[in-house]
């Protein structure tokens, strides 16, 4: 295959910890082990600078809310317009924002194919825009049609989000394509005593494990309220990162009077999950505004029993590996109670295959399959 100049245009990236800048690095790393060279546009973030990789920060200023994003400003240097842009092969955005419309410009200008990742229900963050809610989701739901059918395709990582997008309106050719994890690494995790007991454990105890973002998208202070719904006191709810519910979940743990089963990890290095995943007795995930959800793929590869409201997108994720329970504190209480203290090799071996969908090189040979069948479309 010729070797291409990938442009990532995203308006989330690293210093920022969540599951798009996951997505974005593992694609980009999975498209660079191939041979191919991507170039990734990002916001500028205070205080930081790159340790790796060809990205180009743009200028950028702070929002009006508490939140670690930046508004891009549209600003791309003319070195690096001419040395990179109006060379690239493909332009992929993982935005419909300001640099998701700087890639459909280029895309537009140099005659490239554009393709645009969905990573995100938009309409799931209306809260953090100062705005009456309703008028926010329709506007994040105009917005999102709009951008996807400019897209020559769209990326979405599971069959419900296809769904989604033609629920909205979209029209465009979408491709179903799983965003993808270092299904080795997360496979290697291994079950630490240790660990457990670092983590509050004690003989006897059940440690319940949550990974992700502290913030209201992401229901969390239902699984608060399932620890103190369930009544067992040897159940122990690990939040591993950071985020504005912080406080919030603190100080509900103590009015549900479980603060002494609830701890909090702050973030974790990636290095550390695969581990942690397998150290615990369950992952559970009370959300259900994931476009995917990275780890519950990350969680199935470890091996890890799985909790899980009950979405489209995560039945399609999980496919049977897991456990899709309704998004209550009674439901995920009924599930608590059940775990089993010990792991269940029959479950884990489940997990592991069911895993191996989501590998980093399945995505990253569909992906390229994607952007040579556009090229050819082109050129014909």
């Amino acid at each position: 295959m010729e070797h291409l100049r990938i442009g990532f245009f995203t308006e989330i990236y690293r210093p920022v910890v969540n599951g798009v800048v996951a997505s974005v690095e593992g694609l980009a790393e999975g498209l660079r082990s191939r041979g191919h060279s991507v170039y990734c546009f990002a916001p500028r973030m205070p205080g930081y600078s790159e340790t790796d990789g060809p990205v180009f920060r743009m200028p950028s200023l702070p929002l009006p809310t508490r939140t670690p994003y930046r508004l891009t400003l549209p600003l791309v240097s003319r070195r690096n317009l001419n040395g990179v842009i109006k060379h690239l092969s493909v332009v992929h955005v993982h935005s419909p924002f300001i640099t998701g419309w700087m890639g459909l410009r280029y895309a537009r200008r140099y005659g490239v194919p554009l393709v645009y990742t969905y990573h995100t229900q938009l309409e799931a963050y209306a809260h953090y825009i100062p705005f009456e809610r309703n008028a926010t989701q329709f506007a994040a739901a105009v917005l999102t049609r709009a951008f996807a059918n400019l897209a020559d395709t769209v990326v979405v990582p599971t069959p419900a989000m296809a769904a989604r997008l033609r629920d909205l309106g979209v029209h465009a050719r979408i491709e179903i394509v799983p965003s993808g994890i270092d299904v080795a690494r997360f496979a290697m995790g291994r079950r630490d005593e240790a660990l457990r007991a670092r983590l509050g454990a004690t003989p006897g105890d059940r440690i319940l494990l949550s990974v992700g973002r502290l913030a209201k998208e992401k229901n969390l202070e239902l699984l608060v309220r399932a620890l103190a719904c369930a009544r067992d006191p040897s159940l122990k709810l690990i939040l591993a990162g950071e985020g504005p519910l912080r406080f919030r979940l603190t100080a509900l743990a103590r009015e549900c009077d479980v603060g002494g089963q609830v701890r909090f990890l702050g973030s974790v290095a990636r290095e550390e999950l695969p581990d942690l995943y397998a150290s615990a007795d369950a992952f559970a995930m009370p959300s259900i505004t994931e476009t995917q959800g990275l780890v519950l793929a990350e969680a199935l590869a470890a091996g890890a029993h799985v909790i899980a409201s009950d979405a489209a997108q995560t039945r399609d994720v999980l496919a049977g590996a897991g456990s899709v329970v309704s998004p209550t504190p009674e439901a995920f209480a009924t599930a608590f109670r059940i775990v089993p203290l010990e792991p269940e090799v029959l479950r884990i071996e489940a997990a592991h295959r069911a895993a191996e969908r989501f590998s980093l090189d399945r995505q990253t040979e569909r992906i390229l399959g994607l952007y040579a069948g556009l090229r050819r479309r082109r050129i014909a």
